[in-house]
């Protein structure tokens, strides 16, 4: 081979090289479905979570569920799995029947609805998949990552936190570490104070900013790799539990620390709160870059 062709010879292989560099970037960025876990009781909404899904408690004139769309859609991300259970029916509806007119049906089965939603001058799709009543958080999961023949890494969150959390990042921040799972890590929205009881009684009380300073708790925004989801057994595990904590002793499961907004909408008080920062255009939760 003389030097032409050998020069030519590297230059095209460092462009292959290239090309599925950037490939694989992209494949990570763009195309990494994002699962919303939305099957939950609600039993701490009270009546409304009885009547309605807990994601499609409004927050201003649309649903939570909404809110956390476009989220993720601020940040690249358009392709959602949303994993329904307890009134199933109240998301299905809300995008077949109140928002039809932005809605194309693509696929419509038993169990699994495929949809492309244009709001606000988006374009996102979403694969409805109902995964039972009384599934365990990880058993969603893997009903619907089976559902769709999936064999790669996924974003996860539940259908009930809003945060500004940097996605990007804390997907990076998954495979610089070559960690099975990533969770981002929060603080608590409240100090507590920290007792010692011995015999039903206190006999110390601690609330010392250096305790709560220290203090993280899941915020449930995850990125998890494909095989983190070996883990989940069946149909009622829930993913906090024995799968997490499998990968927890095996040093594979990494926090990400968030130190900007995060609320979980658990209770009225909480859908109060929060709307109440709708109203006056406080928008915290909403990524910015």
């Amino acid at each position: 081979m003389n030097e032409i062709s050998c020069f030519i010879y590297i230059n095209f292989m460092s462009l292959i090289a290239f090309q599925i560099f950037v490939f694989n970037i992209c494949i990570k960025i763009f195309i990494m479905k994002v699962f919303i876990l939305c099957g939950g009781h609600g039993t701490r909404l009270d009546n409304l979570g009885k009547i309605i899904a807990k994601p499609m408690a409004r927050i201003g004139k649309e649903p939570l569920l909404l809110h956390i769309i476009e989220n993720f859609y601020l940040q690249g991300f358009n392709d959602f799995v949303i994993c329904t259970g307890h009134k199933s029916t109240t998301i299905n509806n809300f995008f077949l029947k109140e928002k039809k007119h932005l809605v194309k049906v693509i696929k419509k089965l038993k169990d699994y609805i495929l949809i492309e939603v244009k709001f606000q001058n988006k374009i996102f799709r979403c694969h409805i998949i109902f995964t039972g009543l009384n599934s365990g958080t990880g058993g969603r999961i893997k009903i619907a990552y089976s559902k769709l023949k999936l064999n790669e890494d996924i974003i996860m969150t539940y259908g009930d936190g809003l945060s500004n959390v940097n996605i990007q990042k804390l997907k990076n921040f998954h495979y610089k570490n070559d960690a099975l799972v990533s969770l981002t890590a929060v603080r608590p929205k409240q100090r507590y104070g920290v007792i010692k009881i011995k015999k039903n009684k206190i006999i110390a009380f601690d609330e010392t900013k250096s305790i709560y300073m220290e203090s993280y708790i899941n915020g449930g925004f995850f990125v998890l790799s494909k095989n983190a989801l070996k883990y989940i057994n069946n149909s009622f595990t829930y993913w906090e539990n024995e799968p997490l904590t499998k990968i927890v002793k095996k040093q594979k499961v990494f926090a990400f620390k968030h130190k900007g907004f995060w609320q979980s909408i658990d209770t009225l008080k909480d859908l109060e709160e929060i709307n109440y920062l709708f109203k006056i255009k406080k928008y915290s939760w909403k990524f910015n870059g």
